[in-house]
């Protein structure tokens, strides 16, 4: 029914800049917040941005001030983007697209990009 494919993960030198992509599509009838979270390994999953319907974004401390997550849902487009700056080894992880919406026909429920593999080296 509804499906979020990201985009954008790889491989990057410290100090090196990715841009990450969400496209949320199928039977939405409406979005609400959207956001990142990441999960290095043996650690828990963790946000690292999100963006309301509003426009308004919240950040995890590590990420302000490097990161920058926006929106577009102009003409049914409904992707959020991060793009990431002045990158660290310590932000290596899989890299996780998160959508609070509406199905047609269901309630409001959060729903998981596949997740993309994001590798800063020193």
């Amino acid at each position: 029914q509804v499906q979020l494919v990201e985009s954008g993960g790889g491989l990057v030198q410290a100090g090196g800049s990715l841009r990450l992509s969400c496209a949320a599509s199928g039977a939405i009838f409406s979005i609400d917040h959207m956001g990142w979270y990441r999960q290095a390994p043996g650690k828990q999953r963790d946000l690292v941005a999100n963006i309301t319907s509003g426009g308004s974004t919240n950040y995890a401390d590590s990420v302000k001030g490097r990161f920058t997550i926006s929106r577009d849902n102009a003409n049914a487009k409904n992707t959020v983007y991060l793009q990431m700056d002045s990158l660290k080894p310590e932000d290596t992880a899989v890299y996780y697209c998160n959508v609070y919406m509406q199905v047609y026909g269901l309630r409001y429920s959060d729903y998981w990009g596949q997740g993309t593999q994001v590798t800063v080296s020193s």
